[in-house]
């Protein structure tokens, strides 16, 4: 795999060229929309395969191995021809072999919504090893809210894809409830409501298992949120079931805020099968312009993860969405969210360029509107997902989740499954 950004004046047409591969499979590959009219910085990912590569002045085999991911040594084996490697020459043809490591292989979450578009699942669901459905929210007495998923699992488990009942602390209002939260993990009754009533959902549904998504505990209640992990899980795991949690993206176990006070890391690490950390929304909604998941935060938030929770228990939550700011960024302004391929399509009507933020490892740009209002959009492209898979190999941890699979985004995917096997546990 190879990740090309687009210079000005190139086309499909030359960039394909230039990696000796055809137009129409890297329009394919990336399903682009709109391949005659490329914008400057996008990525464009050439998957491997045996091609050849024209040697430009200055290029040195150490330059064109980077390039291609492969060693000197496996271009020297391919090109016999080539007997000093100090003197490769401008217009020589080399055979690029294809290159086939993979980092090893993780497991996938993707959560969505019943009303996922069928298409996007189905393209979607070869890559997943996880399904979460999203989702059964609790109400006060122990009852859970209904949802319409009988369809998704059965596409789910058709596809060799693990389906997991999300149960949440979401309110009627529609956000998430701190005094519900309180009211549900400081009732025994009501908890044994809920256990008996996951039980029979996970049963009749033909789930494999559930994902807790409890958000914004008041800190009085973390260690009965511990206390409500230690009944759930030992229940649900003797009838045969998986128990994940999401936590907030903690630095430290100390980090104030109730967003993260409650979650008590090693108590997760050691009780359920898998955490899933929820590390985007840096830059989020109400925010000024950034990032939605900066690597460099990422990164400090698994340097903390790994001596709390087990590697291979710990997945690495990666952002499916963007956001398009309005200028001057002004307290309590919203932005507005856009697709990952969305952002691409804007910046080409709109006539921008995007660039790249090295220290977040991700893309952006800014443009004006039809009122002159100036925007600054952040999203992700196959760049960005290259570096934070390569943080799961770094940190050897257990796999991915993805918030949220509704769009379909195809470089994702292409990058995903050249660094990767999936794990499939069904």
């Amino acid at each position: 795999m190879v990740i090309h950004v687009v210079k000005p004046g190139e086309s499909i047409y030359s960039i394909a060229q230039q990696y000796g591969v055809s137009p129409s499979k890297i329009i394919s590959d990336n399903e682009l929309t709109n391949p005659n009219q490329l914008v400057v910085g996008q990525t464009l990912v050439i998957l491997d395969e045996v091609r050849t590569h024209v040697v430009a002045p200055g290029e040195s085999l150490y330059t064109i191995s980077r390039r291609y991911r492969v060693s000197v040594q496996e271009i020297l084996d391919a090109n016999p021809q080539v007997t000093n490697p100090a003197q490769i020459f401008p217009g020589q043809v080399l055979t690029i072999p294809v290159q086939t490591r993979k980092y090893g292989t993780i497991e996938v979450n993707g959560y969505a919504f019943p009303n996922i578009d069928r298409e996007v699942l189905r393209k979607t669901l070869p890559y997943l090893t996880y399904l979460s459905i999203f989702s059964y929210e609790v109400n006060s007495d122990g009852s859970l809210k209904q949802i319409e998923d009988e369809e998704l699992i059965q596409a789910a488990r058709e596809a060799n894809v693990a389906p997991l009942m999300v149960i949440t602390n979401i309110s009627e209002e529609g956000g998430f409830s701190s005094d519900l939260a309180s009211t549900i993990l400081n009732d025994e009754e009501v908890q044994e409501t809920l256990i008996n009533n996951v039980i029979e959902t996970l049963q009749n549904k033909n789930y494999y298992g559930l994902g807790i998504d409890f958000e914004f505990i008041y800190p009085r209640d973390r260690e009965a949120y511990n206390n409500f992990l230690r009944k759930i899980v030992p229940r649900l795991n003797e009838l045969g079931y998986i128990v994940t949690t999401a936590l907030a993206p903690k630095t430290s176990a100390d980090q104030p805020g109730l967003l993260y006070e409650a979650h008590d890391y090693p108590v997760h690490g050691e009780l359920v099968d898998h955490v899933i950390l929820m590390t985007y929304e840096w830059g989020y909604t109400y925010s000024p312009p950034r990032a939605v998941a900066p690597i460099n935060e990422v990164r400090r938030v698994i340097d903390y993860a790994v001596t709390a929770i087990p590697r291979e228990k710990i997945f690495m939550g990666i952002p499916n969405y963007g956001y398009d700011w309005t200028l001057p960024y002004t307290r309590g302004s919203a932005a507005r969210t856009v697709t990952n391929t969305g952002a691409v399509d804007l910046a080409r009507r709109v006539g921008a360029f995007i660039k790249y933020d090295e220290t977040a490892q991700a893309p952006y740009f800014n443009y004006y509107d039809q009122n002159a209002r100036q925007h600054e959009v952040w999203f992700e492209d196959a760049r960005s997902i290259e570096a934070k898979l390569e943080l799961v190999n770094e940190y050897n941890l257990g796999g991915v989740s993805y918030w949220t699979i509704m769009s379909y985004f195809p470089q994702n995917w292409l990058v995903l499954d050249s660094l990767f096997d999936i794990e499939k546990v069904i």
